[in-house]
């Protein structure tokens, strides 16, 4: 087990929730199919807005892309109905067809009357070709069930797991990565949480808190002769529980590359950058009419000159969750050989220690 980034001497802003994951939204889970046999490095990852038996309920969602190199299906009927319906699937590039197949059995079987009108899910995805034999048929439809399925609550594991046992991030092991923050807000709090497949980046770009280490940890880099600097990907999902309206939850998507930004990137031609937010508050609105005998729909939503708050939140959670990815990952080795090191978390730590 390797440490959180919060357990190094790492400055971080903001107020975490408890588990200082997207699961500290109440109702969000996260499940997990990890494959490592053979050639295999890579999975699925689902993220559940409102557990098991809130499938089929919408959540006010908005979608974001920075760079569309890269895949997020279903994103049309949301932009179209500011609506999120389905579990939210992470896999890597030449799964997502098979991915999206695996969601749709496992709404069929679960939740049969939803599958008699149509169903769109949202699958996204980064490239773990390097360690990963990606052309093969490793993922199976109905990993994705599976995945679905182990969605709990509580605090995810995070770096090689799931769909990001095959990522990198910044020239170092990479995966998955999630955390929260609280926002206080009139008379309660809420609560903002992000999840990211982080696979993105290059090693010189690579920033701590504010503090550009990259340079400094430039040796035992076998994937730059083999990839493209920057390239592979980041998928970010951003929940909540404060009342927004669709449109307030594509100004969080549009936040999260502001995150990713303090951990160093750019934004690579190579990498594909999408992002999806999304709000569990208003439960029963945004049913496209299929609530019976309601004619008409209300949101209850934070005044957009009260947003300030919410936006730090997704900055200050993005960069974190980018953090605990990198720092959950050790040396892995994948197909052919390919070895991708893990951040070295002795170096870092001298590092941010004389930069202090």
């Amino acid at each position: 087990m390797r440490p959180r980034a919060r357990a190094l001497p790492i400055s971080l802003d903001g107020a975490t929730g408890a588990h200082n994951a997207i699961t500290d939204v109440p109702g969000v889970e996260v499940g997990y199919v990890t494959l490592t046999e053979g050639t295999a490095r890579t999975g699925v990852t689902a993220i559940l807005p409102r557990g098991r038996d809130g499938v089929g309920t919408p959540c006010a969602a908005g979608v974001h892309s920075l760079n569309g190199n890269g895949e997020m299906t279903g994103v049309t009927w949301i932009e179209e109905s500011g609506a999120l319906t389905l579990p939210v699937a992470i896999t890597n590039t030449h799964a997502v067809g098979t991915v999206h197949r695996g969601v749709i059995d496992w709404v069929a079987d679960k939740h049969p009357s939803l599958a008699e009108e149509w169903l769109l899910p949202v699958v996204a995805e980064t490239w773990d070709g390097y360690l990963n034999d990606i052309n093969a048929p490793h993922v199976r439809p109905e990993h994705a069930g599976q995945a679905i399925d182990a969605a709990t609550g509580g605090t995810p594991a995070e770096g090689s797991v799931g769909g990001g046992t095959g990522m990198n991030c910044y020239g170092f092991k990479g995966g998955s990565g999630t955390s929260s923050r609280v926002v206080e807000y009139v008379d309660r709090s809420y609560t903002v949480g992000a999840f990211v497949q982080a696979n993105f980046g290059s090693r010189a770009e690579l920033t701590v808190a504010g503090h550009r280490v990259g340079p400094a940890l430039m040796d035992d880099n076998p994937m730059a002769s083999r990839t493209r600097e920057g390239a592979g990907s980041v998928i970010v999902v951003v929940a909540t529980d404060a009342p927004l309206l669709p449109g307030q939850c594509k100004a969080l998507a549009r936040r999260v590359p502001l995150g990713l930004a303090r951990t160093g990137t750019t934004g690579s031609h190579f990498s594909g950058d999408i992002f999806l937010a999304f709000s569990t508050a208003n439960e029963g609105a945004l049913t496209s009419g299929f609530a019976a005998g309601e004619d008409y729909e209300a949101l209850r939503f934070v005044p957009w000159g009260r947003m300030d708050a919410f936006y730090d939140a997704v900055v200050q959670a993005v960069e974190e969750a980018v953090l605990n990815a990198l720092t959950a990952a050790g040396d892995t080795v994948g197909r052919d050989g390919h070895r991708s090191p893990g951040l070295p978390l002795e170096r870092l730590t001298r590092l941010l220690t004389r930069a202090s």
